[in-house]
This record gives structure tokens, C-alpha cells and sequence, in this order.
């Protein structure tokens, strides 16, 4: 076994990679500290992950196998406050609910279709 930071990068295919950034920054805080031509490379401030958002990659939107990928909040009662941010970002509420008493859960489209998830444990 190799000892690793834990999964820390994504790459997504996206239709704007200006608009992916604006959704993630208003419902994540996710800021850009790379562009170059069509993608942008951001990251959570204080955290260890990185999201790019690549415009020239082919098939945006499109899942691949991958089902959605998740966000866990610091505080469970944060996610009436994230839910509204996605939103309010351009993102659609699919689901949510409460893995048990205290762990709520929302499941949100982002404005490419991906599926993500909003988790607190």
C-alpha cells in the first residue's frame, strides 16, 4: 500500500469553463490559480483539492461511469445554505434527505448536468 493525500483532483469536461468556475466559487468558494486557454484549475481555499474545468475536453456533461462526486460540509446545519447556493448559481436541487438522524444529504446538477453531492458526517 502506498500512503496518499486521498482523492484530490478532478478534471471535468464542461461547456464554459468561466460558468463552471462561477457555480463552484458561489456555492463552494472554489478560486482559480491556473487558466490557460480554455480550462481553469481551482481549489477549495484551505483544503487539498483541485477541480479543472476544461472546456476543450469533448463530451461535457457527461457522467462516463462516474455517478456524481461530493462535497462534505463542516457543519451539518450548512445545508439549507448550500442547497439555495446552488441554485441560486445556476445548479437544480435532485434529491435530498438524511442518512440518519443529523447527516443530511442534498444531491444538485451543476450547470453542465454533472451530479453532485453536498454531505455532512
Amino acid at each position: 500500500m502506498v500512503e496518499t493525500h486521498g482523492l484530490t483532483h478532478l478534471n471535468l469536461a464542461v461547456r464554459d469553463a468561466e460558468r463552471s468556475l462561477a457555480f463552484y466559487h458561489a456555492v463552494f468558494g472554489m478560486e482559480a490559480y491556473w487558466r490557460e486557454g480554455g480550462t481553469i484549475h481551482a481549489c477549495t481555499p484551505g483544503r487539498a483539492d483541485v477541480v479543472t474545468f476544461d472546456a476543450a475536453a469533448p463530451r461535457a456533461g457527461e457522467a462516463g461511469g462516474v455517478v456524481h462526486f461530493g462535497f462534505r460540509l463542516l457543519r451539518p446545519e450548512d445545508i439549507d445554505a448550500a442547497v439555495a447556493e446552488a441554485e441560486r448559481a445556476g445548479g437544480t436541487l435532485l434529491r435530498r434527505g438524511e442518512f440518519a438522524p443529523g447527516f443530511p444529504y442534498a444531491y444538485v446538477s451543476d450547470p453542465d448536468g454533472y451530479e453532485v453531492e453536498i454531505w455532512y458526517e
